[in-house]
């Protein structure tokens, strides 16, 4: 290789770290906006099947909350890994609920092709408020966010989760 084309690999190579790092500065999870994490804690929603789905009741172990929509593919790809994940770790207090920020007719028919083992309740477009209020700024999907068993906020991650990460989480509580 020349020295032209080291330079101009040097040049692309630091162009797509700076790129890489706005795209974090601007992506990365911020705190919850004040008295968010209260009102999500006070918040219901209709369960897939007409249930109503109480927030609250999950309170006092550790739990995992997805947003999510069928109509977003990172979203619909990591359910099943967010489904191991709570058959896995049910035994140990672990909750997970998925907000769907869909419609219901479209969350209900992908639950008969993929059923989840654990709740899904839908939050419709309000709940890209909501995940906003918890820190998700781009409003973007799929966004998780772990409670701790005391109800304050441990963790938050925009984009599709992996296996590594919901390791790291499950050390909590």
């Amino acid at each position: 290789m020349n020295r032209r084309q080291w330079m101009a690999a040097g040049v692309g190579a630091t162009a797509a770290a700076v790129g890489a790092g706005v795209a974090w500065w601007r992506l990365k999870p911020e705190a919850p906006v004040d008295g968010a994490v209260d009102a999500f804690w006070a918040s219901e929603f209709a369960g897939v099947n007409g249930e109503r789905v109480r927030v609250s009741g999950f309170r006092g172990k550790p739990l995992l909350v997805n947003f999510w929509a069928t109509w977003c593919p990172p979203c619909v790809e990591e359910l099943p890994l967010l489904n191991l994940f709570h058959r896995e770790h049910a035994g140990r207090g672990w909750q997970v609920l998925g907000l769907a920020v869909d419609q219901a007719a479209p969350v209900a028919r992908f639950l008969q092709r993929a059923p989840l083992t654990f709740p899904v309740a839908l939050a419709g477009f309000a709940g890209t408020e909501m995940s906003r209020s918890l820190g998700n700024v781009s409003g973007a999907l799929p966004f998780s966010v772990v409670f701790g068993a005391d109800g304050r906020v441990r963790h938050r991650k925009l984009g599709k989760l992996s296996g590594d990460e919901l390791a790291q989480w499950s050390q909590i509580d």
